[in-house]
Parts: structure tokens; C-alpha cells; sequence
């Protein structure tokens, strides 16, 4: 007999404009929702009963944007988030190195800094990271992910010398006085490097693919993406696949340039998913971040003569990239944080038949600084925005900072692109932040900034608004909206259950609801 349970007694957010009391669920779908008489009129000997007991459920949260791969890997690194001071971060590498009693000559890696919370508001050097060791290469990493800072040590392991080049798309950074290396690193020249760092064997990499996972379920996240797949990484969530350890369904986005080398052995996964994972299409990345002044602007950063960041690609590349999604049918993801990145973005997407693009749904990730006219564009061009809402509280005061208050109110415009009927998505970037929706859901209604400064009132939305975004217009982002976003019958029994309704609290308080159960195929994970 299928194994089947009913949910009652409690408040259900179906995402569709129902009102049932009840719903039952069988063999991993939703098959019917209505009164508590109709629904109990289907049970069967085999059938569980879970009482909500006034608690609230709803369709499990769709990551729209994340890394779990990376995520996996900050699991086993140094947390320096919690650093407050470049001191504090030379300690913590020390007590990692005493506790683990590393041997000489093994990496040391953190993860998590943020050079605009520190008391000194800059990166540290490679000489003061020798403070923390002089016989271990360091490399720590700052929360955007896209720079980082090694000690003297490190950069002799990275082959990084004075006579180095930077690399297009990204730069090393020298001492303002001796003009030498200091050990910084941004963008390609970080992202290239840190790889060397970063090694993990296959089962210690499964193992941390294990963790990560119970940390999204924990957060009532049911969908999962890897938001920059590279050979390596799809590897691991191959094997993880193989041997059955993936519980949630975890879509690739494969680094465009790794493209070949992937599908030669990932054919299988191409758009449909093999013991929950599937490879979803490809990412390319535009530029970089705001809060570390890699995006690229239209205009320049508060406080800099003509700096405005750079592009990570040319239109060409953009172009080709573009073409190889439509010829193979797969979603393109572009990550783009500047306006004008995002109006490079458009100006390539802009060269295609509108129909063609609209097959594939390519998504522009970020989009944080993304100006109201450009919106237009994008709702004509079918491009669906995906924001990262959080950065209103823990950007939002720098980006006042470094952009200036008319350009930082309008950060993560999720009141216009609804008032345009665009279908947009919020996420976390994680590990960038961890994989929190309901926070996410708070920034959007509040969109208050860590010094309390509301950072575009015109901005917030309701909180069904919000909701969808991690729902049912997550789905729609995947391609997946008839299976998954909404509780509705025929759809995947994906769910959660919160301790409290977040459409009747104060919005001030939604940062608070915790998240009691998760469901995967009708099944508590």
C-alpha cells in the first residue's frame, strides 16, 4: 500500500489563492487539498496523520541562487565572520593552526572577512597574515567571494612574484608606498589562485556535500543550486549522486568555460535530474562586487576620480555565450552587479530573437543596482532578475558609502520590477550569506540597513510578495513551476512547516519564525 499523510489543524499557504483545511499527500505528490471532512474521507490504514497543531505550512523554499559547493568547502575553513579587527583575524588563523596542529607547509584557509566591518575598514597584507604563521601558507577569503589576501608564504605557492601580470579581469594588490605585492587579490587572479588552496579528497568533499545539505533542509530550502559548477565540483555531486547521499534536488550551472569537459561526462544529468541532480545550464559572470568596488558602474564610486569597476567579458564573449544556450536549448545565469554590467547584459540578450530567449529564461543574478529604465528592457527581453535582497541590511550602509544615497536607496528594486509584472527571485549567494530565506523575506519588507537607516522606503514589498519570490516564482525561474513552488494537486509534496504565519506577524519579527519540519517527496528530511 503507498505510504500517504494528511496535514491539518493548522494554517496552510498554498501560493495559489486557496484556503484549504487540509492536505493529503501520497507517494511523494500532493493529491488532493480541501475541508478536513474531504480530505480524512481519503485515509487508509497506511495513512499518517501530521497536526499542525496551529503551526503553518507551506511549499518548501527554491534556492534561487547559491553555491553548495563552495558552501561545502567554507564548512571545513576558518570562520573569520565574526572578526572585528585585523588582530582578531591573525588570532583566529593561529588558534586554527595550534588546535589542528597542522604540520608546516599545509594551507590554512578562512572564509567570511568583510574589510568594510573591520575596525581598520581595509584588507589585511600578506605581512600582517605572516604575523598569524611564517611556515603555512594562508589564504583567507572575503564573504563576497571574489577577493582574498595571502600571506608572503602563499604567494610563493601561488608562483605569484613582482614581475607577475594581472590577469584580465581581475588584478594583485601593491603596497601604496613600496609599490611590492601585498598579497591582495581580486576577482580572476583570486578566484584562479584560490583553487590551489582549496584541496579536499573526493570523500571529504562528499562528506562536507552531506553537511551543507542539512543546513539548506534546516532552512526549509528544498531545491538547491550550485551557482558556478566546475569540473572538480561536478565530480563530487556526481559521486554524491552515485552513491545516493543527495536528499534534496540540486541543479548545476556549469562555469561556461569548463562547458565541454563537463557534458563529456555529465551527459546524463542534461535537464532532467538522476538521484536528485541535474545540470540546469551555464553561468557566466560580468563583473563583481559593490561593496568590494569590482561591479561595474555606470558612474563612479563615491570618493574615486573616474573608478567604476570592470567588466569580466567583452560583448563577444557574452555573444558566443548567448548563442551555444540557444542552440543547446539551456538557461543561461549572468552575474551582474553593476548597472552597467547589467546593460551590457541587455545590449547582447537585445541581438536575439525575443521568442528564442524567451525559451530559455535567462536570469540576471544580482542585479543589484539595476536602474528603472533598464527594468523595461528586461521585462520586454524576458530576463528574469534575481536579487539579493539581504544586502539592504548588511550592505546596505556601505553601499550609501560607496554609491551615494539616490543610486543605494534603489539597491535590489524588487517594488519596481513588481510594479512592471516582471517574475523575480531573491537568494543568499551562499556562502556569501548563510542560506536564511526567511531573513531574506525580512530585508525585503523592511530593508533596513545595520545602522537602522530604511534604505529605500519605495522599495519594500508585502510579504506575499516576498514569498513568492522564494516559491512559486522560484519554480517558474527552473522551469519547474507544474511540479514544484506552490501547494497544489499533482505537484511534488515538497513542504515546511514554520512556528509562526509570517503573513500575520509583525514584518518586524519575520527574521524570528523558525522553521519546525521539512519535507521532501512527503517524506520529514
Amino acid at each position: 500500500m503507498k505510504k500517504s499523510t494528511i496535514f491539518y489543524n493548522g494554517e496552510i499557504i498554498t501560493m495559489e489563492n486557496t484556503h484549504p483545511e487540509a492536505v493529503f499527500v501520497e507517494d511523494g505528490k500532493i493529491i488532493s487539498i480541501g475541508s478536513n471532512k474531504e480530505i480524512f474521507k481519503l485515509k487508509n490504514t497506511n495513512t499518517k496523520e501530521e497536526n499542525l497543531e496551529g503551526k503553518v505550512l507551506l511549499p518548501g523554499f527554491i534556492d534561487a541562487h547559491s553555491h553548495i559547493t563552495a558552501f561545502a568547502q567554507t564548512l571545513g575553513l576558518v570562520d573569520l565572520s565574526k572578526c572585528t579587527n585585523i588582530k582578531q583575524i591573525i588570532l583566529k588563523l593561529q588558534e586554527y593552526k595550534n588546535e589542528n596542529k597542522l604540520i608546516d607547509g599545509k594551507w590554512i584557509v578562512g572564509f567570511g572577512y568583510d574589510n568594510n566591518l573591520l575596525e581598520e575598514k581595509r584588507h589585511p597584507s600578506n605581512i600582517e597574515l605572516d604575523e598569524a604563521t611564517k611556515k603555512n601558507p594562508i589564504l583567507i577569503s572575503h564573504v563576497s567571494g571574489h577577493m582574498g589576501v595571502t600571506n608572503t608564504i602563499g604567494l610563493k605557492a601561488m608562483n605569484i612574484n613582482e614581475e607577475t601580470k594581472n590577469p584580465e579581469g581581475g588584478s594583485y594588490g601593491r603596497s601604496k608606498t613600496t609599490g611590492k605585492l601585498n598579497g591582495y587579490m581580486e576577482e580572476s587572479a583570486f578566484i584562479t589562485n584560490a583553487k590551489i588552496a582549496n584541496e579536499l579528497s573526493n570523500e571529504e568533499y562528499v562528506e562536507l556535500i552531506e553537511r551543507a545539505q542539512r543546513i539548506y533542509l534546516k532552512n526549509g530550502i528544498t531545491t538547491i543550486q550550485d551557482g558556478l559548477t566546475k569540473e572538480k565540483e561536478f565530480d563530487i555531486l556526481r559521486q554524491s549522486s552515485k552513491e545516493y547521499k543527495l536528499k534534496v534536488d540540486t541543479i548545476c550551472y556549469i562555469d561556461m568555460s569548463e562547458r565541454k569537459r563537463i557534458l563529456e561526462k555529465g551527459i546524463r544529468f542534461l535537464r532532467k535530474y538522476v538521484n536528485k541532480l541535474k545540470i540546469g545550464g551555464y553561468k557566466i559572470i560580468l563583473d563583481g562586487s559593490p561593496q568590494g568596488k569590482t561591479a561595474w558602474m555606470s558612474k563612479p564610486y563615491i570618493g574615486e576620480n573616474e573608478y567604476r569597476g570592470y567588466p569580466a567579458k567583452t560583448d563577444e564573449e557574452i555573444l558566443e555565450s548567448i548563442e551555444i544556450c540557444l542552440n543547446e536549448n539551456m538557461q543561461l545565469l549572468a552575474h551582474c552587479n553593476g548597472d552597467e554590467a547589467a546593460e551590457q547584459f541587455i545590449r547582447c540578450i537585445e541581438k536575439f530573437d525575443k521568442e528564442d530567449i524567451k525559451k530559455i529564461r535567462p536570469v540576471m543574478i544580482h542585479a543589484q543596482t539595476i536602474r528603472e529604465e533598464q527594468l523595461d528592457k528586461i521585462k520586454k527581453l524576458n530576463i528574469i532578475p534575481s536579487f539579493f535582497a539581504s544586502h539592504t541590511y548588511y550592505w546596505g550602509d556601505v553601499h550609501i558609502k560607496n554609491l551615494g544615497w539616490e543610486r543605494a536607496k534603489n539597491i535590489s528594486p524588487a517594488k519596481s520590477a513588481e510594479d512592471l509584472a516582471i517574475n523575480y527571485t531573491f537568494h543568499q549567494d551562499t556562502p556569501v550569506l548563510s542560506p536564511n530565506i526567511l531573513e531574506s523575506i525580512w530585508c525585503s519588507v523592511n530593508r533596513a540597513t545595520k545602522e537602522g537607516i530604511i534604505i529605500g522606503e519605495e522599495q519594500k514589498i508585502d510579504v506575499y510578495s516576498a514569498l513568492k519570490a522564494v516559491t512559486i516564482n522560484a519554480a517558474y525561474q527552473y522551469k519547474e513551476e507544474n511540479v514544484k513552488g506552490s501547494i497544489k494537486e499533482g505537484k511534488i509534496a515538497n513542504l515546511i512547516i514554520l512556528d509562526k504565519n509570517p503573513l500575520k506577524i509583525n514584518r518586524e519579527e519575520i527574521k524570528n519564525i523558525r522553521v519546525i519540519k521539512t519535507f521532501i517527496n512527503g517524506e520529514e528530511v
